[in-house]
């Protein structure tokens, strides 16, 4: 059984539902993007975000931004395109340049510097729930649950405690792991 996707109405759709997103994503719109694309719109399945996704990770760039310019040219092409990721930009854009005019001369200020320091802390609570929220799509993963779990414990253990550069963790856990789920989904395929 496929779940059923629903397409955005228009560029106009793609426009205002990224605008909306991003308005949300003070600190990032990652921890909301799987809820507003799978849960409220639906134009994504969870299987279906959880690979694109994975893909938006793997391409240079910001990945809601790679995300973003995926759906908006899979439904309506390069205008599309060019409708969500402006949808995405624009008004944070905007926003940011304001609050840099303001934050320029209340930098100093002790509640300012409070205040950032919440932010940050809100906004890493919602990327770890967000990443709670992603395991639901590992069931069907060909490693199996417990490679993933392992996987998901040292990408952890590399990045959050030993502290090792992104890319490094990366050439160390992620290409490794994408080379067994590579000769997982072909030793599935030639059982099958």
């Amino acid at each position: 059984m496929t779940e059923e996707v629903n397409r955005p109405l228009s560029c106009w759709d793609l426009f205002v539902t990224f605008t909306l997103m991003a308005l949300q994503g003070f600190g990032g719109v990652q921890a909301v993007v799987q809820r507003i694309l799978v849960d409220q719109k639906k134009w994504l399945t969870p299987k279906g975000f959880l690979e694109d996704w994975s893909v938006a990770q793997t391409l240079p760039g910001p990945h809601v931004v790679n995300l973003t310019l995926m759906l908006g040219d899979r439904y309506f092409g390069g205008k599309g395109a060019v409708c969500a990721i402006a949808g995405l930009m624009l008004a944070p854009c905007t926003l940011v340049l304001c609050f840099a005019a303001l934050y320029q001369g209340m930098h100093d200020l002790p509640a300012i510097r409070s205040m950032l320091h919440a932010m940050g802390c809100v906004v890493s609570g919602m990327i770890m729930g967000n990443a709670l929220r992603l395991l639901s799509g590992l069931k069907g993963n060909p490693m199996g649950l417990p490679i993933c779990y392992a996987l998901l414990t040292i990408g952890f253990l590399v990045v959050a405690v030993w502290r090792i550069p992104l890319a490094l963790a990366w050439l160390m856990v992620g290409v490794p792991s994408g080379v067994w789920a590579w000769r997982c989904m072909v030793r599935r395929q030639g059982v099958a």
